[in-house]
């Protein structure tokens, strides 16, 4: 039945399979590893174990949704003029498509079976990964993320807890053996080692969670990435055994936010961004990160042409977007830049001044306009 609803991979294990996640997330928090992300600290109690959260969970039920690209995820890297979105949001967003196929499973099983149960994607306190790793889905890589045998790095999951004490499978076993690829691939050093994340230096925490602006030493790093990072994912061996076909057709990659340009970006206003990002999972971060990120990206990108969208940035009510467009310009063009520093003595934002005060030129900052082609994925949905 899960095949039949779209999903390409389906385990089973019993609640209590991954007794050492708890004792993981705890040290992960009391690091500060998870940066902004309160709500990680907030319901530690119930995310260590599915028990904590539901006391009648005897059984869970992961499952994975292919979203394989067909296209390489690392194409537009050399593209300054375009930005680049994680492949898992150039489609529909999964927390619709993934939810609602899973309730559909879970009343099929309570019609079949008389129980109770309940159904997640990602957005309740629910370890998802070492789940499905003991579940057998794959296992969890040196990047952290799930890694299959057949469906590479690219599976949305979700699980279904439920009362029934159903058989378990068989839970996946490690097999990165001394491949250090995704480790490797990271520009902002985001694994301190194999296993671990620290998402306060990783690309998809500073582009998507992080609310303000983006730590000077991450923004070339950043190249044109603006939303999420896949490099991690995109070069693990193991993609080459996932299969296109297998992916689901409503998470295939809409034309504008495939390869979006950076310009068009920059001009957005609130309701240009809803209208841009609707039905998308972009949309939750809204439109003033948005263009925050776009202009890292373009300040970035060595296009002379984008100077004149940032310098009307220099004027936008968002004071993290004015920032992003101070540093972006002083790298751009910088006797522009200079000519515009008048704005510092009126700027009301701490901010923002200390961008005016110190802006930092291409020739000055290690890695200059482009910024690399590698980087990393944190990974919400894998």
């Amino acid at each position: 039945m899960a095949a039949e609803l779209g999903f390409a991979s389906c385990g089973i294990a019993r609640a209590d399979a991954a007794p050492r996640s708890g004792e993981r997330l705890r040290e992960w928090l009391a690091e500060g590893r998870h940066g902004g992300m309160i709500w990680m600290e907030e319901r530690a109690h119930h995310r260590v174990s599915p028990v904590a959260l539901w006391p009648e969970v005897r059984s869970v039920i992961a499952l994975g949704m292919s979203y394989a690209p067909a296209a390489d995820p690392l194409a537009l890297a050399g593209e300054g003029d375009r930005g680049r979105i994680s492949v898992y949001a150039q489609g529909g967003d999964y927390h619709d498509v993934v939810k609602r196929r899973l309730k559909a499973l879970g009343r099929w099983l309570a019609n079949e079976a008389g129980c109770d149960l309940k159904v997640f994607v990602d957005t309740a306190p629910v370890m998802e990964k070492p789940l499905a790793e003991a579940a057998g889905l794959g296992w969890q890589g040196k990047h952290t993320n799930l890694v299959s045998r057949d469906h590479g790095s690219w599976l949305f999951l979700g699980a279904i807890y439920t009362t029934l004490d159903l058989r378990p499978d068989r839970g996946g076993v490690a097999t990165c053996g001394s491949c250090d690829a995704c480790l490797r691939a990271c520009p902002t050093d985001a694994f301190p080692a194999p296993y671990r994340l620290d998402a306060r230096r990783c690309i998809s925490y500073l582009t998507i969670e992080h609310h303000g602006p983006i730590p000077r030493e991450f923004r070339a790093a950043m190249g044109n990435r603006i939303y999420g990072c896949d490099d991690c994912l995109a070069v693990c061996p193991w993609n080459k055994f996932a299969r296109t076909a297998a992916a689901n057709r409503a998470f295939l990659p809409r034309a504008e936010l495939a390869a979006p340009s950076l310009a068009d970006l920059l001009d957005l206003d609130d309701a240009g961004f809803r209208q841009v990002f609707a039905g998308s999972p972009i949309k939750r971060i809204g439109r003033d990160r948005m263009v925050r990120n776009a202009a890292v990206a373009a300040g970035n990108s060595g296009d002379p042409a984008l100077a004149a969208p940032l310098a009307r940035l220099l004027d936008d009510p968002a004071s993290v977007v004015r920032g992003a467009a101070v540093w972006a310009l002083a790298r751009l063009d910088p006797a522009r830049c200079t000519a515009e520093r008048w704005r510092a003595a009126e700027e009301p934002d701490e901010a923002v001044r200390e961008e005016w005060a110190h802006p930092v030129l291409p020739s000055l900052e290690q890695g200059g306009a482009g910024g690399g082609s590698t980087g990393c994925a944190m990974g919400r949905r894998a």
